[in-house]
């Protein structure tokens, strides 16, 4: 007959959940409800295979109740998702936009953030309370320092090459975010040894790494999430001649009505990293 010190093993041997049958860590619902939401539109929901936004903000580490930064919003893809999903989960969700501080900055640009503005803020009901601040090279900080969870700079690494700030806009962030705070990056992916200076919309990636450990970052991981085998990133108007934007001419010049985009859609969207550093 066995021993009491050996029916009790037993017990709770039987008791204890099984590694094997333990429910793993469940997705965000808050996140996945952003991404379904019709506040996005068809056009930007079919986009979703190819930037991948719940798989990307997962690797990246976005959490509930984040202090966001996103850099360079445009027409607001991510916005669509972030914006509501901080502001549900008790998060702050910041704008980094044309510095109309700088008398230097385009028309276009103004005009771009005006149309954000108008479209994101006063809303709170969608989109929470949305924070516009100035971002360029002789821009001022982005916020307090120390005080940003996580800063998503999706597809413009590549301007401030050309713009010539990209040691300054890395100092930015690294102020701006707390120790532990994550520098998110997704940008189009030149082969190794490109030059960064090329102007094709492409970067290599160890040259976007090395720019981010300068400015004091460490390189927590890399993921292929984005990744596009099929991008050959050789073509006649640089990363811009594919989806989405489907250029058909050199900047300035008219578009070609007969340009066969056939090659180029069936490529998709380009081949992207996606980076992900911390402040320590």
């Amino acid at each position: 007959m066995l021993d009491r010190r050996k029916l009790l093993i037993a017990a709770l041997i039987c008791l204890a959940p099984s590694p094997l049958l333990a429910a793993p860590k469940g997705p965000d619902a808050a996140l996945r409800a952003a991404i379904a939401s019709d506040v996005r539109s068809e056009k930007d929901k079919a986009r979703d295979v190819y930037r991948h936004p719940e798989q990307s903000l997962t690797f990246w580490g976005l959490k509930p109740g984040d202090v966001v930064i996103d850099v360079q919003p445009g027409s607001g893809w991510w916005t669509d998702i972030l914006a509501p999903y901080l502001s549900r989960t008790g998060g702050k969700y910041i704008a980094a936009s044309a510095d109309l501080s700088n008398p230097d900055v385009a028309a276009w640009e103004k005009k771009s953030r005006a149309t954000f503005e108008a479209k994101y803020q006063g809303k709170p009901d969608v989109f929470g309370n949305v924070s516009v601040v100035n971002f360029g090279p002789k821009s001022g900080g982005l916020a307090p320092a120390g005080t940003v969870d996580l800063i998503l700079v999706s597809r413009s690494t590549h301007n401030w090459v050309e713009g010539g700030f990209i040691a300054k806009a890395f100092g930015d962030f690294h102020a701006a975010l707390k120790r532990g705070g994550i520098l998110a990056i997704e940008d189009h992916r030149a082969p190794a040894g490109a030059d960064p200076a090329k102007g094709d919309g492409y970067l290599p990636e160890a040259y976007v790494i090395a720019e981010a450990k300068k400015a004091g970052f460490v390189l927590a991981a890399r993921s292929e999430i984005n990744a596009n085998p099929k991008d050959t990133k050789d073509h006649p108007y640089g990363v811009w001649t594919l989806p989405p934007t489907r250029q058909t001419a050199a900047r300035g010049q008219p578009a070609n009505p007969n340009f066969d985009h056939t090659k180029y859609d069936a490529i998709g969207e380009s081949d992207r990293m996606t980076l992900k550093f911390v402040k320590p």
